[in-house]
């Protein structure tokens, strides 16, 4: 009989809600986890540090007060590095704690170490004085999550040259930043940097950010980034990375040379698969550490499955957690609803963004028709008194069923905002629900409202023009 029934590499958001779901169905659960690791990447050097971050930069700065008390208030003068991860180390020890307790009330087994295949069931976990201890699975879950690609070419040094890990370890907030990839997680921190008043450079090989982006939106956080004084270089490739004794200087391959006290490279990430003994399980990862699962999150091996970061797209905390849930379900035998299509996207800049279903891009290319709506936070007054004044939400409608085809958002609350349209769009309601819903005023989800009676009333005038014609 083996030692558990299932075992779960990496204590991240799916390891987590996997090991948590199978000890609710009654299971013998195990998670290997390193000591000071414990909640994955997402809880230590993530999510948790980085959106904690982004509210103390908020906080410090006095960001969101500048549109009423002008554009020199500030609530602190000097932001020191010290200030900044104050918060930062009080959230990730409440988290970590949180955790542990959940672990432990469902009586899931902890072991601290590195764990690793010794064979298909069988896992090592080798402790941080070297120790081994054998454990034995009839079902183990990969939830080992990814940690940032550093390209080769690149001398990463923690305090010049630098990945995401690196900047909870910088010592001071620098004067300059040039920001290598303008993914995700490069804008997140592109923003922050410039809401502390740091001169960023954004350097993008592509000839714009954000691709899966609604293009309006996207146009709206560059206009705001500018006015923070951020500088964006797209098509354009780094060559090389000159260090110097106060800083470094980038090369780029049409000739320019950019100075900067830091380079932050965002290359993506890269899963974190290469020390777990795959081969001994009889898998394989691709050159991107990223492991192939089918719709239950089942590997080659039918015992075997992987969850979260590890197996690529999308990626996000929110989606990795229902994997791990229902990966977990299925390796238990539990029938469960699989998820849902609609997938909440959140980007925590400045100002933030989010979204869910079809962009105007995607629904032109398809040939599907639409009707936009858009409330602007200036004409809320919840808009004007928080002092967004540049947030907007929009709705894209179906004018055959008046269904919602898809919502975006930029501006302050934009990742909770979201929720009301998300809840719409799969519960199948239409644009007249929210024309005629009430919601309090003065609050930002008026928004919902505003946007949808301008939809309406945009189909109310065609309709009126075909029924003319007719």
């Amino acid at each position: 009989m083996p030692d558990f029934d299932l075992v779960v590499l990496g204590s991240g958001p799916g390891g987590q809600k996997a090991a948590i779901a199978a000890a609710k169905l009654g299971r013998r659960v195990a998670v290997v986890e390193r000591r000071n690791m414990i909640g994955g990447v997402s809880v230590n050097t993530g999510t948790i540090p980085s959106k904690t971050l982004r509210e103390a930069v908020l906080f410090l700065t006095g960001h969101h007060q500048r549109e009423l008390y002008g554009q020199s208030y500030r609530v602190k003068e000097e932001i020191t590095v010290a200030d900044l991860m104050a918060r930062t180390r009080h959230v990730i020890g409440r988290e970590v704690d949180v955790i542990r307790s959940q672990l432990l009330r469902n009586r899931i087994m902890l072991l601290q170490g590195t764990g690793r295949f010794l064979d298909p069931h069988t896992i090592g976990v080798v402790d941080e004085y070297g120790r081994e201890t054998k454990v034995s699975a009839e079902k183990i879950i990969i939830a080992t999550g990814t940690r940032p690609a550093r390209p080769e070419s690149v001398e990463f040094d923690g305090r010049t040259i630098i990945d995401s890990d690196d900047i909870l370890a910088l010592e001071r907030v620098p004067d300059t930043l040039v920001v290598v990839g303008a993914g995700v997680i490069g804008i997140e921190y592109a923003s922050m940097f410039a809401a502390l008043g740091t001169k960023v450079t954004v350097i993008e090989r592509r000839e714009r950010m954000l691709e899966f982006v609604d293009l309006e939106i996207v146009e709206s956080l560059k206009y705001h980034l500018r006015d923070l004084a951020v500088t964006f270089r797209f098509g354009e490739h780094v060559t090389a990375v000159e260090r110097h004794p106060d800083g470094a200087i980038i090369v780029l391959e049409s000739g320019k040379r950019i100075p900067a006290d830091t380079v932050l490279y965002s290359a993506g990430r890269q899963g974190m698969t290469d020390g777990i003994g795959l081969e001994n399980a009889g898998l394989t990862a691709d050159a991107r550490g990223r492991i192939a699962v089918d719709e239950h999150y089942r590997t080659a091996v039918p015992h075997i499955y992987a969850v979260g970061d590890v197996i690529g797209f999308p990626a996000l905390a929110a989606t990795s957690m229902e994997q791990g849930r229902l990966a977990a379900h299925h390796a238990c035998g539990e029938p469960v609803t699989g998820m849902h299509a609609l997938q909440p996207i959140g980007i925590y800049t400045i100002p933030e963004i989010a979204f869910v279903g079809r962009t105007e891009e995607e629904l032109t290319r398809e040939h599907v028709p639409y009707e936009v709506g858009v409330a602007r936070y200036r004409e809320l007054a919840r808009g004007q008194i928080i002092g967004d004044t540049y947030g907007m939400l929009k709705l894209l409608v179906s004018p055959e069923d008046r269904s919602l085809l898809g919502v975006h958002i930029f501006g302050a609350g934009a990742t909770e905002l979201l929720h009301i349209g998300q809840t719409v769009m799969g519960l199948g309601g239409t644009v007249d629900y929210l024309v005629d819903a009430v919601f309090n005023y003065p609050t930002l989800a008026e928004g919902y409202k505003v946007a949808a009676l301008d939809a309406a009333n945009k189909l109310r005038r065609m309709a009126r023009f075909t029924g003319a014609g007719g």
